[in-house]
């Protein structure tokens, strides 16, 4: 009996969309029993954990097709190719493309290797391989951005749409640039357009996800601003009720961003920065584009705006020549700035990168110092938690009765309630690094 296409998705939230976009295109091309695997190059755990994955869908599904895309894939797709257990690799761009998946598809011969077919048009081969067809473009050549429409995001209560893709910058750590090229964006008419169609098909909540989104609009005619292009959709779609953003950088929010933090109650009072350390000597080493003081600034000028505002960050632990005192400064910063949705990361060594060849923190200091982090994390947690209990707030509904604020604080319904639903609850205790909510 066949079955629809498998999505295994590694990383980050722009992943997430993606794949709904190969989903569709894998269902419409008819790809039944295929298992894709869009994987993510962040670290070389994400990576162990997508080769694992593959072997394990492998031995689980003996006559699926098996076909990994993804930055990892993208970055190294011979590395995949030569795993016995794959029929295709498939490049970033590509992936996103329907005629890719229209391709007559490797199928396996009985002692599971697969066969051949040719590569897509326009694509360039990556190489061939004992084990499975590459499809593989030089990612830095691509300029156009794939603005796809999807109709929603299966299993999730908000939709995501891409409005950039790649990077411009090239910090010391950073393999993504060369997994996703350099940054493009989608014109504002075709982003309002997908918000419509979503908010018709019932999504009250939308991400607006990229690479580097803080750099929209520097390759549009006119060279909009993030903050430009957010003000004209929400113009265009007066009813949709709830906007987030993925990843900013510090120091490059716009002016027109700032007035919606300001003003806009549609723009959700929830922020997360690319902070990566707290240390100027790190973050100069990182080549970032800010400094410890611009990161307290950014967040006291937004208190100033919404005093209500929360903040999460992105913070690597252990980088090259980082000393007990850089990382106490970036120990520091999360309460100084009052950081409370961390997402931490052990440094990960990424062949190719100018920090790979920097003098190295041991494995274990690195994970010790990821470990203080996440700890100073769940404090924060808990404090931030608790200034909601006896207060009423709007959440979105997710699935088994769990919504969000506001502020993405997670709560955990008494009773039924729709999933994508919007629904105001009282906020009645806290528990186990969560909220408890009545339905009003």
């Amino acid at each position: 009996m066949s079955r629809d296409p498998e999505l295994v998705t590694f990383g980050c939230r722009l992943n997430t969309y993606e794949s709904e976009v190969m989903r569709a295109h894998a269902k419409n091309a008819g790809l039944e029993d295929a298992i894709i695997f869009n994987t993510c190059a962040v670290t070389k755990e994400a990576e162990r954990q997508a080769r694992q994955a593959i072997r394990r869908a492998r031995r689980e599904n003996p006559n699926a097709k098996i076909i990994v895309t993804g930055c990892s894939a993208q970055i190294d797709p011979q590395a995949y190719a030569q795993m016995p257990e794959v029929d295709m690799v498939v490049g970033n761009d590509l992936k996103l493309k329907a005629d890719t998946w229209q391709l007559p598809q490797p199928s396996r011969k009985r002692g599971g290797v697969p066969v051949e077919s040719p590569p897509a048009s326009g694509g360039v081969r990556g190489g061939d391989s004992p084990h499975a067809q590459v499809l593989v473009n030089d990612i830095m050549s691509v300029k156009e951005t794939a603005s796809h429409l999807i109709e929603g995001v299966e299993g999730h209560a908000r939709a995501f749409i891409q409005v950039q893709n790649g990077c411009d910058h090239r910090c010391t750590f950073c393999i993504i640039p060369y997994g996703r090229g350099n940054s493009r964006s989608v014109p504002i008419g075709e982003i309002a357009r997908q918000v419509r169609k979503l908010v018709e098909a019932g999504y009250n909540e939308i991400v607006f996800t990229g690479v580097d989104i803080t750099s929209y609009g520097a390759d549009l005619p006119g060279q909009p601003s993030l903050g430009q292009m957010i003000r004209r959709v929400l113009a265009l779609a007066p009813e949709l009720p709830r906007v987030r953003l993925s990843s900013l950088d510090p120091v490059e929010i716009d002016e027109d961003l700032w007035k919606l933090i300001a003003e806009e109650p549609r723009l959700m009072p929830h922020l997360h920065l690319s902070l990566q350390a707290g240390d100027d000597m790190i973050l100069k080493r990182m080549k970032r584009r800010h400094l410890r003081t611009d990161v307290i600034e950014t967040c006291g000028r937004a208190r100033e705006y919404r005093k209500d505002i929360v903040f999460g960050a992105d913070i690597i632990a252990g980088f090259p020549t980082e000393t007990e005192t850089m990382f106490d400064n970036t120990l520091k910063i999360v309460e100084e700035c009052d950081l409370t949705f961390l997402h931490v990361f052990p440094y990960s060594e990424r062949p190719g990168t100018p920090a790979a060849k920097m003098p190295q923190v041991p494995g274990d200091v690195r994970r010790e110092r990821a470990a203080r982090l996440r700890a100073a994390g769940e404090k924060q947690m808990e404090k931030f938690l608790r200034l909601h209990v006896k207060q009423n707030r709007q959440i979105i509904v997710e699935q088994d009765n769990i919504g969000r604020t506001e502020h993405f604080a997670p709560v955990r319904l008494d009773g039924p309630a729709m999933p994508g639903a919007l629904r105001n609850v009282h906020i009645t205790a806290m528990a186990d690094s969560m909220l408890e909510g009545a339905l009003l």
